[in-house]
């Protein structure tokens, strides 16, 4: 258990100077995965080193895998091959990682083995059971807590069997689970998705030679399918940097006057920039130089100039495309000229905290009028000018909201204070020392 690190933050000057976010959390646990059963040395540029992926890296090394990082900062990961995970002499600890515990157990589930996952007190409190329901029908079994809650057994087969499975709620987690168990299943395994979700998985599947096809549905839904048992090969990777880490620098550079910011090699993935999207709806200054494909996955360099923001309406159908953005957007709503309302926050609630009350709560506390709607919508009532800020934010030990909170303490008329930064660490390594080198002002209480 990490011990409780309060931080503050102060209103700044203006920002400027170049931030190399870290490397992107989803691809990183991929990689590692998807190595981990190729044939042969995979090789990892730009892994992000934070907790959460330390912990897809040991549990890797635990099923029989070899994944380790050079003096070179390389990682290199020696498969075992498809089908060829190893039963695990212990637990599998996934600490913060929601993604890292749901895609390793669609991995594990069509391996004869028995793991045990558990994680820390904030993800061991979140559902699995969106999860274990498809894999079960596709054969394995699942032993844990109420509502599958970690601590959790998976008892995996190699028996499994396909299945076409239409996703009641749309998750890119719950949509690679099912599809890493049918990588090592005979036939085709199909999920059907009503919105588009992030498509990392598919991707590096293809990348790492996997037959992965998308096929529009006549009801406009996205079937999704692999075809079982291929051989991977280990492959180069470049890891992009990350656009949800990103976007912390990006709107404290839009909030704070005369500041400008380069971020270098941001992931523009097109199921990620949903909150790109919406800032320059509400007239950020973003300029996205230098457009780039790097080992599948498209990027670009971010040049980010204070500017005015107004409030818009955030349609529902974006959340997929920004689920993890929604904190930090509300805190540039905060200090945008009229309203903004974000529909669609349902999936919010079964985030590392209940997120759509929290982001509530700590824009109250900071002055800030907020409304939540009976469908999980959230209208964010902006002045155009700095909120009085002056609270300490309880942040439930998630990472975006201690960030986010940080951010519009940047602007507020009075300091912002969250409780816990100690877990910022799981995805964003170095934020704190990032952010004050080029002007903000955090520091510990």
């Amino acid at each position: 258990m990490l011990q409780a690190k309060p931080l503050r933050s102060s209103s700044t000057g203006a920002l400027a100077g170049t931030i190399r976010v870290p490397g992107d959390k989803s691809i990183s646990h991929r990689s590692l995965m998807l190595g981990a059963v190729a044939v042969g040395e995979t090789v990892i540029h730009g892994l992000l080193e934070g907790e959460d992926v330390l912990n897809t890296a040991a549990a890797m090394r635990l099923l029989g895998a070899q994944a380790e990082r050079g003096g070179d900062g390389v990682w290199r990961v020696r498969g075992v091959g498809l089908g060829g995970l190893s039963e695990p002499a212990q637990v599998l600890d996934m600490g913060n990682s929601g993604t890292a515990a749901r895609l390793l157990m669609g991995l594990v589930a069509s391996h004869p083995i028995t793991c045990v996952f558990t994680g820390d007190a904030s993800l061991n409190k979140r559902p699995m059971a969106r999860v274990t329901g498809p894999l079960e029908q596709m054969g394995a079994r699942f032993v844990g807590r109420s509502g599958g809650r970690l601590p959790l057994a998976v008892v995996g087969s190699d028996r499994t069997v396909p299945i076409t499975y239409r996703l009641p709620v749309a998750s890119a987690q719950v949509k690679s689970a099912i599809l890493l168990c049918g990588l090592n299943t005979a036939g085709t395994t199909t999920v059907i998705e009503a919105e588009p979700t992030r498509d990392h998985t598919e991707l590096m599947l293809r990348h790492f030679g996997a037959t992965v096809t998308t096929e529009r549905m006549e009801d406009g839904a996205l079937a999704v399918s692999v075809v079982g048992q291929p051989e991977l090969t280990g492959r180069e990777i470049v890891v992009p940097a990350d656009p949800s880490s990103a976007a912390f620098p990006v709107v404290a550079a839009l909030l704070r006057p005369g500041s400008e910011l380069l971020l270098p090699g941001i992931g523009m993935n097109p199921r990620r920039t949903g909150l790109y999207d919406t800032l320059v709806e509400m007239g950020a200054n973003i300029a996205f130089e230098n457009r780039r494909d790097e080992a599948g996955e498209p990027v670009a360099d971010l040049r980010v100039k204070h500017g005015p923001l107004k409030g818009i309406v955030v349609p529902a159908d974006r959340a997929p495309s920004m689920i993890d953005e929604y904190p930090i957007l509300a805190a540039a709503a905060a200090c945008a000229e009229g309203t903004t309302v974000m529909l669609g926050l349902k999936e919010l609630r079964v985030k590392e905290s209940d997120r759509l009350a929290m982001v509530a709560d700590g824009l109250t506390k900071c002055g800030v009028k907020v409304e939540v709607g009976a469908d999980d919508s959230l209208t964010v009532y902006g002045t155009g000018k700095p909120p009085q800020g002056g609270a300490t934010v309880a942040t439930a030990m998630d990472h975006r909201i201690a960030m986010s909170f940080l951010v519009l303490g940047m602007a507020s008329a009075e300091p912002v204070q969250v409780d816990d930064g100690a877990f910022i660490d799981t995805s964003f390594p170095g934020f704190v020392t990032l952010m004050n080198g080029v002007g903000a002002k955090i520091a510990g209480v």
